[in-house]
């Protein structure tokens, strides 16, 4: 009796559980159903904000930390020797090329130049008395050709002489900016001695900065296409001022320390606000003269096949595209390829979206910086 009871027992067990657990089946298959229905009755398309892209023409811009140096710039040396008579410029001034600067006591070189022009006109009278008895054959043509040498000497004696009577007066060999006088009126100079001042060419100017090789072969293309090149110099006071650039080439040898070479741009300087041995900040500008597809840096993502945009096609479908790109200008980057410019691309929502989702699309206007 007790075994029997057992098992009716463990019957009743299985049967309850077979019906708690049919019960809770369908509870759960009805409230499945509902939920069901009410997500597909509130699953409209994510709502995203999209932006039309700009066409524009637009530089391409690098920025550099330039040195300013002169094109032209010379150390004032006396060619002769001696007393220094006269000061002709007042310190810094700016000094034009031809002006006399200094002027060194010319009473020896003109004494020398008076004794060489005598010698000369000696010379040439004995010369032509040779010449003549030479032609009478009174004497040899030995004599003849050491008079004719002894009067080319005087004469060479004599351009000497008037060479360094103009050495006295010391001219700018270029135009600029001559600093303060090294040597004083009075003092006795000589050539390859104390310098005596120096001139530094202002009008047109140099900077000069360095780039890496790899960027150097972007540089040149970028330079060789461009229409115009302009450089956006950032003064001492903040103030951006474009200036024009007049000539533009690279150094002839790579720096083995720092791996990069040399840029030179020669750029006008009509008010003298670069000065020789400044640091500037300059943007330079390559304009190629093309219109160029901008597309806004909010809407740009990345994963490991690139840069891309998620577009909304007409039919409100998004598409992932990927993009090659260019430089940045303001708050826009450069589309090389991948985009047409008629596109709109989604500016928010991107966390929503997948590419093939239909979409809920609101345009908002364009609002970039760039004009």
């Amino acid at each position: 009796m007790y075994v029997k009871k057992i098992k009716t027992s463990g019957i009743w067990y299985k049967v309850v559980y077979s019906v708690l657990c049919v019960t809770l089946g369908w509870y759960l298959h009805g409230k499945f159903n509902q939920d069901m229905g009410a997500f597909m009755h509130n699953n409209e398309p994510p709502h995203v904000l999209v932006k039309g892209l700009k066409i524009a023409d637009v530089s391409a811009k690098k920025k550099y930390i330039a040195q300013v140096e002169p094109i032209n710039s010379v150390d004032i040396m006396p060619q002769v020797s001696g007393y220094l008579e006269q000061i002709l410029f007042d310190d810094g001034a700016f000094v034009n090329q031809g002006d006399d600067i200094f002027l060194i006591e010319q009473r020896k070189y003109k004494a020398d130049l008076k004794a060489a022009s005598a010698a000369v006109k000696q010379l040439k009278s004995e010369y032509k008395r040779i010449s003549s008895l030479h032609q009478k054959k009174f004497v040899s043509d030995k004599e003849l050709d050491v008079a004719q040498s002894n009067l080319e000497q005087a004469e060479a004696a004599l351009d000497l002489a008037k060479l360094n009577l103009e050495y006295t007066q010391i001219k700018s060999p270029i135009s600029g900016y001559i600093g303060k006088t090294l040597v004083t009126k009075g003092n006795l100079v000589s050539p390859n001695a104390l310098k005596l001042a120096r001139v530094v060419q202002t009008q047109p100017i140099r900077v000069v900065f360095s780039v890496t090789d790899k960027e150097r072969s972007k540089f040149m293309q970028q330079a060789n296409e461009a229409k115009d090149v302009f450089v956006d110099v950032v003064m001492p006071n903040g103030k951006i001022k474009t200036v024009n650039v007049k000539n533009l080439f690279f150094g002839n040898e790579v720096n083995p320390q720092t791996a990069t070479i040399p840029v030179y741009i020669d750029l006008e300087n009509e008010e003298n606000l670069l000065v020789p041995g400044n640091y500037v900040d300059i943007n330079i500008r390559f304009n190629d003269g093309q219109n160029k597809v901008l597309v806004p840096q909010v809407a740009l993502s990345a994963d490991v096949n690139g840069s891309y945009v998620m577009i909304v096609k007409d039919d409100n479908i998004v598409e992932q595209r990927y993009l090659s790109l260019g430089d940045v200008v303001e708050d826009m980057q450069v589309v090389l390829s991948g985009l047409n410019g008629d596109e709109k691309v989604i500016i928010q929502g991107l966390q929503k979206v997948q590419s093939g989702m239909k979409v809920n699309p609101t345009k908002v206007n364009f609002e970039s910086s760039i004009n």
